[in-house]
């Protein structure tokens, strides 16, 4: 078990399903907001990190040290570097580090009064990619994977004054990491999103579900874990609007499996109802808002609270409004999920990893149901035990993060990747790690599809056998052709499930005008998504889009001078929120649909 595992369980419990893996929930609580400006130093050679031999170094960065004399001669002084703002990636703030990829250090001053009693959690929100954290020049622990939560306990070691975090952050791509090298979005660097200091009770909630039954509309069910040292305890579950209170005891180890009858108003696109919803227990109290609904399959069918539902969406990247870079505010994800509603999307697609909280908060207000996915991508290392095991952790960071979001409906393993027995064996395992967290949403990818004959696509992916949605990302009339080699398109499957066209676009550059033959035109993109929705309209197992992709956005790829400029263009609007032509071509199909039903 690595240090962070170590540091974030303070206690292993024997969770059923939850053996080797457990998470805190704290990003709900009261907390010292950590966010503004944090020294940094920019580091390509590791030399805060290594010695001249490269080994670890015993006095690197992460010692904050001053002179001690007027001859000692400390090579770095983060008091007297400059600052990035925090949330923030690097690459957006400073021109120099625009292409950065490396080790920057980071600190941060702080003092703190612990109250008697509590224990004292430091939480990141994420840092991308491999972060390694430092308290008062001592070691915390370290995370992989640039999109999920993170945190250690600072009970024994923060002080009321004067205590620095450091934070080793690098984003250098490596074949196995999870994106691996290769990824069509720019690999924004830093604390992309919140710090706190979070204070709870000597024995408080770590975690908890609280969820409809699978199947039921009027039973409400899940389970809660104690984390401290008075375990046994009775606890509690309030539904302030439904007028429900319910009491249990848990047991040795803090845990405790509850169901109870309710009657609740079940959460949709139409009425996203959200219900105030406390836990306690004898020396802790934590709350959030939830809604309750149910999502499944039928044969091709995706059923929302028992009926038949089409997904009208649109994929997303964590991509800034108006100034780029990573996305992280909470203007950010109402402009972005803002657009998806005038679209007229109930549907929206996080691609390709887990976005931030401010993202699924918004989407459960606003009634957009969301595809939440992990960096499994193109072309992972399917053989590599640790490689999994890092594609295992950040599933189970995203799930543990998010699973009581009414928005979130499909959970999916990973992203256009080639076939081979080992992928199989390694996306399956995916799978069975999030049926065992989760059994109550559906299970998805886009999976790969094939031409059978000139004319038709066939997807028999044998993922599909273990998804319950399948995905699917095609390019007819951009990389496959022109846009009216999709009227004689036909789509087959060998499996009985619904099908989710997770991808399709074409790239423009807003107010590049031309003939519906030019390329980068908006009116080529138009006549794209005119060409493809008739075509896709004829799929009888069709339950739903997410075209590729609200907005223009970085990429490292797209280098094409005076259309691309770094920029992949498939976006319905420009990165400045211009709308194209293909935005009203959507636009006008989904009212339709609308009114179809």
């Amino acid at each position: 078990m690595n240090k962070i595992m170590i540091t974030l369980l303070i206690f292993l419990f024997s969770i059923p399903g939850y053996a080797q893996e457990s998470f805190m929930t704290l990003g709900e609580r009261s907390s010292l907001n950590l966010d503004g400006n944090w020294n940094y130093i920019i580091d390509p050679y590791e030399n805060g990190y290594y010695d001249y031999r490269w080994q670890p170094s015993p006095n690197g960065f992460f010692k904050n040290e001053k002179p001690k004399n007027k001859w000692d001669h400390i090579e770095y002084n983060f008091d007297t570097s400059d600052t990035l703002t925090v949330p923030g990636d690097w690459n957006s703030q400073r021109k120099e580090l625009f292409f950065y990829e490396g080790t920057i250090w980071y600190k941060k001053s702080f003092d703190f009064k612990k109250k008697n009693d509590t224990r004292v959690f430091l939480r990141f929100g994420a840092a991308n990619y491999l972060a390694i954290v430092y308290l008062n020049g001592e070691e915390l622990g370290e995370h992989e994977g640039g999109f999920t939560p993170f945190s250690f306990e600072i009970t024994n070691l923060v002080r009321e004054k004067d205590n620095f975090i450091v934070v080793k952050v690098d984003n250098k791509r490596c074949a196995e990491c999870v994106p691996t090298l290769n990824t069509d979005w720019w690999n924004y660097g830093g604390l992309t999103r919140n710090v706190s200091i979070i204070e709870t009770p000597a024995t408080f909630i770590s975690d908890y579900v609280v969820q409809l039954k699978k199947g039921s509309t009027g039973e409400i069910s899940g389970w809660i874990q104690l984390n401290g040292f008075k375990l046994h305890q009775e606890v509690s579950i309030a539904l302030r609007d439904a007028d429900i209170r319910r009491r249990y005891k848990t047991d040795s180890s803090g845990f405790v499996k509850y169901s109870f009858p309710a009657s609740v108003k079940l959460w949709s696109p139409e009425n996203p109802v959200l219900y105030e919803v406390t836990i306690s227990s004898e020396t802790d109290t934590i709350g959030g808002v939830i809604g309750f609904r149910t999502i499944e399959t039928k044969g091709t069918q995706i059923l929302l609270n028992g009926k038949p539902v089409f997904l009208r969406g649109i994929s997303i990247h964590e991509e800034a409004p108006f100034r780029s870079g990573r996305a992280n505010s909470i203007q950010d994800a109402r402009t972005l999920l803002g657009w998806a509603k005038e679209l007229g999307c109930n549907f929206v697609r996080l691609a390709h990893y887990p976005h931030n909280e401010n993202m699924v908060k918004e989407a459960d207000s606003l009634g957009l149901m969301i595809w939440s996915e992990i960096p499994v991508y193109w072309t992972i290392r399917w053989e590599n035990d640790q490689t999994f095991k890092n594609a295992s952790r950040q599933l189970s960071e995203m799930i543990a993060r998010d699973r009581n979001r009414a928005s979130i409906i499909c959970w999916s393993v990973s992203n256009e990747t080639p076939l081979s027995p080992p992928r199989l064996e390694f996306l399956k395992g995916l799978v069975r790690k999030a049926r065992e967290m989760d059994p109550t949403r559906l299970l998805t990818a886009a999976m790969e599809r094939h031409y059978i004959d000139a004319t038709t696509q066939m997807i028999d992916d044998p993922l599909g056998e273990f998804v319950d949605v399948l995905g699917c990302n095609e390019y007819i009339g951009w990389y496959d052709g022109l846009p009216q080699k999709t009227d004689a398109i036909r789509w087959k499957t060998v499996f009985n499930k619904p099908l989710i066209i997770s991808e399709f676009g074409g790239s423009a550059l807003f107010g590049y005008h031309a003939d519906s033959l030019t390329a980068w035109s908006e009116e080529f993109q138009e006549s794209l998504y005119t060409h493809q929705l008739a075509m896709l309209r004829k799929i009888p197992f069709l339950s739903g889009m997410s075209p590729w992709i609200l907005m223009d956005f970085r990429s490292p790829r797209r280098q094409l001078p005076g259309i691309q400029d770094f920029r992949n263009r498939k976006g319905l609007l420009s990165e400045r929120g211009e709308k194209k032509k293909a935005f009203y071509v959507l636009q006008k199909y989904y009212k339709e649909l609308q009114q179809e039903k």
